[in-house]
């Protein structure tokens, strides 16, 4: 009995055996599939949490309101751009053109550049409103006598003033084609009120009288231009703009116009009526260049105004009186530069000085000779400081002031313009 169970008990054993090994022998296979499973799942759960983070960082920046990242004001063309190229110079892309995406300049900047070189668009149909105001008030001292003992003056002492104000609202249209060309044309409406005055001392029985002449808003000279952009701006080169303007003579000419007296003062006389335009044709050539140099920008022009020869039924200022005649204006210089810089991503700043100067008039009745009109020449300098503000991507505001720095300039002006572009 005892053998027979021992038997069964080493039989069993040695069945059970083979089974027991195979499983040790298996069991550190299992645990390393185990040890590679869990970390797979370790992974696949990093690279879960990782995209969950993704999308909500996505959803973020979806729903947070546009916010432009801070640009640079201006920037060579040399410097190396994204894809850490130099910009060729002359490759055909200019200051305004070239500079993309991260690189590209602030909107005030890119307004700065359109008022300094006169060239609008970038390949858009634009629209602008203007308002200026222009004052002047002019003084003359009128000697009637002569020097005693080189320090008394014996005679007559008038003291004439003139006062204007005139505003202009001015409606410009412009098409920029291809970023090389640019055409407009402008049409001003003008309101002019001048009061004249003129006093009397030393015996002349002349008391102090002044008589003002207004003109409603009338039609001026209609003008249209044509811009050229030859020369884009590079590392040694600025951007260069060629203009050409042709003003027709629409508004009201100052030929004919008569003068009266005012009552109580045989020294004072206004005319009846006031012009508005200069009554001839004119073409004006000029070119304009505008430069970077990081921070600031400089830009300059020059223009010449060519007055053609013209022929009107009466020139005389006299009542009652008709002479018929030519007039040739005296052609004008205008030069001008200046220096600009932006404040922020909307606002920038300018200053700036022109000058403008021209010969003397000249006038002929028919059958007689050219004749010279004393003063009729003239040097007008204005000191200028200019804003231009962003309002939106489409809308600027530009308010300039113009300060008079000789006496054939008016004392001030302001101007309020409104670009919009399409």
């Amino acid at each position: 009995m005892h053998r027979s169970f021992t038997f069964r008990a080493v039989v069993c054993l040695a069945t059970l055996a083979p089974a027991t090994l195979l499983q040790a022998a298996a069991d550190p296979q299992v645990e390393a599939l185990k040890q590679e499973l869990l970390a797979l799942k370790q992974r696949y759960e990093a690279q879960q949490n990782a995209l969950m983070v993704l999308e909500q960082r996505l959803r973020q920046v979806e729903e947070a309101p546009p916010a432009p990242q801070p640009k640079r004001l201006v920037k060579s063309p040399a410097e190396p751009t994204r894809g850490g190229q130099v910009a060729a110079a002359g490759s055909g892309s200019s200051y305004g053109q070239s500079l993309k995406d991260d690189s590209e300049p602030a909107q005030s900047v890119s307004n700065l550049y359109d008022e300094a070189s006169g060239f609008f668009g970038g390949g858009k149909f634009s629209v602008e409103t203007g308002l200026t105001y222009t004052h002047y008030d002019t003084r003359a001292l009128v000697l009637n006598g002569f020097l005693a003992l080189d320090s008394i003056f014996l005679g007559d002492i008038n003291i004439d003033r003139i006062k204007a104000d005139n505003w202009t609202l001015d409606l410009t249209a412009r098409y920029n084609l291809a970023q090389r060309w640019q055409f407009d044309i402008n049409v001003p409406i003008v309101y002019r009120d001048s009061t004249y005055s003129s006093g009397g001392a030393g015996g002349s029985g002349q008391s102090e009288s002044e008589a003002s002449v207004t003109r409603d808003p009338t039609l001026g000279d209609i003008n249209v231009g044509v811009a050229y952009k030859f020369l884009d701006e590079s590392e040694s080169l600025p951007d260069a703009v060629f203009t050409l303007r042709v003003k027709a003579p629409t508004g009201k000419d100052p030929y004919g116009i008569k003068l009266r007296e005012v009552a109580g003062n045989d020294n004072l006389a206004v005319p009846e009526s006031l012009p508005t335009g200069n009554g001839v044709w004119s073409v004006t050539p000029g070119i304009s260049l505008v430069k970077t140099f990081d921070p600031a920008v400089l830009f300059g022009s020059l223009s010449y105004t060519y007055n053609m020869q013209d022929s009107f039924s009466d020139i005389s200022p006299e009542a009652g009186s008709k002479v018929p005649g030519d007039v040739k204006l005296g052609d004008s210089w205008q030069i001008g530069g200046g220096i600009a810089f932006a404040l922020n991503e909307k606002m920038s700043m300018s200053f700036s000085v022109t000058d403008q100067f021209a010969r003397k008039s000249k006038i002929r009745q028919d059958g007689g000779d050219w004749q010279s009109i004393t003063n009729s020449d003239y040097n007008a300098a204005n000191f200028n400081i200019g804003l231009t503000f962003a309002a939106s991507e489409n809308l600027t505001i530009v308010p300039n002031l113009a300060i008079g720095l000789t006496d054939d300039a008016p004392d001030f002006s302001f101007s309020l313009k409104f670009p919009y572009y399409f």
